[in-house]
C-alpha cells in the first residue's frame, strides 16, 4: 500500500500538475475576481519553477557534496550503487538506456577501475507500478558486456522498489556476504539525506559517495536568474519530490 500511494503522490506534487491545475481552474471559475487572483498566482509560481537560479539554490542546500578521489580513505570492499539510472521502457531493449543518474553506476566503475572498491552490489528491482525487468540486472549486462567488470565482483538484489527496501535488502546481502566490511553507498547527490537515513536505520554503517551532482556552482548572470528555463522545472520537481519523500520516510519511521 505504501508504495501504491508513494507513487500517487509522486504525480500530485509535481510542479506542472499545479501549474495545469490552477490554469484550469482559472478557465472555468465563473468569479471574475478568483479568477483575477488565479492567473497572478499562476504567474508567480511559473517564475519560480522556470527559475534557474531559485532552483539551484535549493539544490545547493539539500544536495550532498561530491566527495573527491583524494580524500576517499582508503579503499572499500563492497560499492553499494542504488539503481533509477535506467529507462525500463525505451526501445529497443537489446542495450541499456541510461537516464540523467548515469553518473550512479559510471562512477561506480570508475572507483572499482580506480582500486578503491573490490565487490560492487547494485540495489533495485523494478520501481514501476507496471512490472519490468529488474533495473539491477540490465545493469549487471551494462557492466560486464560493456565496462568489462567480472562478473564474479558483481552482486544484485533485485527485488526493492524504493529506497526503504534497498537498505533492507542491501543490509541482508551486505551481513550474509560481506559481514564487518567497509561499505560505500552510491547514490544521486539529492537522494542521498533519504538513502543515508535507511541505511543508518537498518544499521549498516557506511561512507557516502555523492554521484550525479545537479547542483552548479552559483551565478549571478542574467541567463541565471531572469531567463526563464524549461530545465529548471524538471529540477523543481527533483527537489520537492526528494523532500516530500524524506520528510514521508522520517514520519513512517523509515529514516
Amino acid at each position: 500500500m505504501f508504495f501504491i500511494l508513494s507513487k500517487i503522490l509522486y504525480y500530485a506534487i509535481m510542479p506542472a500538475v499545479w501549474l495545469v491545475g490552477i490554469g484550469l481552474w482559472a478557465v472555468f471559475t465563473p468569479r471574475q475576481t478568483t479568477r483575477k487572483k488565479l492567473c497572478y498566482w499562476w504567474l508567480a509560481l511559473l517564475f519560480i519553477f522556470t527559475n534557474e537560479f531559485l532552483v539551484n539554490e535549493m539544490l545547493l542546500w539539500w544536495e550532498r557534496p561530491a566527495t573527491p578521489l583524494t580524500e576517499l580513505r582508503g579503499n572499500y570492499d563492497v560499492a553499494v550503487v542504488l539503481t533509477g539510472m535506467a529507462n525500463p521502457i525505451a526501445e529497443p531493449k537489446d542495450r541499456v538506456h541510461l537516464t540523467q543518474a548515469a553518473d550512479r553506476i559510471m562512477h561506480t566503475v570508475w572507483l572499482y577501475r580506480q582500486g578503491r572498491v573490490r565487490h560492487i552490489l547494485i540495489s533495485g528491482g523494478s520501481g514501476s507500478l507496471v512490472a519490468h525487468e529488474a533495473e539491477a540486472l540490465r545493469l549487471r549486462e551494462l557492466l560486464t558486456q560493456t565496462c568489462l567488470v567480472p562478473d564474479s565482483v558483481i552482486t544484485l538484489d533485485t527485488l526493492s522498489r524504493n529506497t526503504r527496501e534497498n537498505a533492507l535488502f542491501s543490509a541482508k546481502i551486505l551481513q550474509n556476504k560481506f559481514p564487518n566490511q567497509k561499505y560505500l553507498l552510491v547514490t544521486s547527490a539529492f537522494h542521498m539525506r533519504r538513502s543515508e537515513g535507511c541505511f543508518r536505520k537498518v544499521g549498516v554503517n557506511f561512507t557516502p559517495f555523492s554521484a550525479d551532482i545537479r547542483a552548479i556552482p552559483r551565478r549571478f548572470t542574467p541567463d541565471a536568474w531572469l531567463a526563464p528555463s524549461e530545465n529548471a522545472l524538471g529540477k523543481w520537481h527533483t527537489i520537492i519530490h526528494e523532500i516530500t519523500g524524506y520528510l514521508t520516510y522520517k514520519i513512517v519511521g523509515y529514516c
